[in-house]
């Protein structure tokens, strides 16, 4: 694992990976990954009737360790049957409870992954939320981990690639997220 903190040599070599992965995005990766998440946020819209943020919610509850194809396949699912099945209890319970009408935010956990994926889809415009996962972890350290421990759940260093991303997105130009969408459709598809 990478530690969790870093020196600023170490900083600028994974957000220097991540700027290197967008440079070499095809123009057809960085226009999927651009409109990534604002076509995730009408998906939301529309399984929701009209309520981004619940369908950001409920996406974002059901989406750990779920491909985003099946994590599409179960909010439909669970917006259409009023109630959601298909995953673990905990991921059941913050879907549903987002269903009934609390607010994402006081749901999920909102300073790693799952809470700014909602972020990401509830705004896609969003200046600040990135959303760290393995792949995007594997691009800022320029390492294909595979099945080893990333170390995600330390905050001090989902923080520490997230505020990579950000820097990034600075020196580009463009909101983290999209940042974030366009290395990872270029990853995915280099692998």
């Amino acid at each position: 694992m990478i530690p969790v903190k870093s020196t600023e040599e170490q900083r600028a070599a994974y957000t220097h990976a991540i700027t290197s992965t967008w440079h070499a995005a095809t123009p057809d990766q960085k226009q999927r990954g651009r409109e990534w998440y604002a076509t995730a946020h009408q998906l939301a819209v529309e399984i929701s009737g009209g309520s981004p943020e619940k369908g950001a919610g409920v996406l974002a509850a059901l989406s750990a360790n779920k491909s985003w194809s099946e994590n599409c396949r179960l909010a439909r699912k669970a917006f259409t049957d009023g109630t959601a099945s298909g995953h673990v209890r905990d991921a059941i319970t913050k879907a549903n409870r987002i269903m009934a009408g609390t607010d994402p935010i006081e749901v999920l956990p909102m300073n790693i992954k799952t809470g700014c994926f909602y972020v990401c889809i509830a705004n896609p415009e969003d200046p600040h939320a990135v959303v760290i996962d393995r792949h995007a972890h594997d691009i800022a350290v320029n390492e294909i981990y595979g099945q080893r421990e990333r170390g995600l759940g330390a905050l001090g260093r989902y923080n520490l690639l997230a505020d990579c991303y950000r820097t990034a997105a600075q020196e580009i130009g463009e909101v983290p997220s999209k940042i974030q969408a366009v290395t990872w459709v270029a990853h995915i598809e280099r692998k």
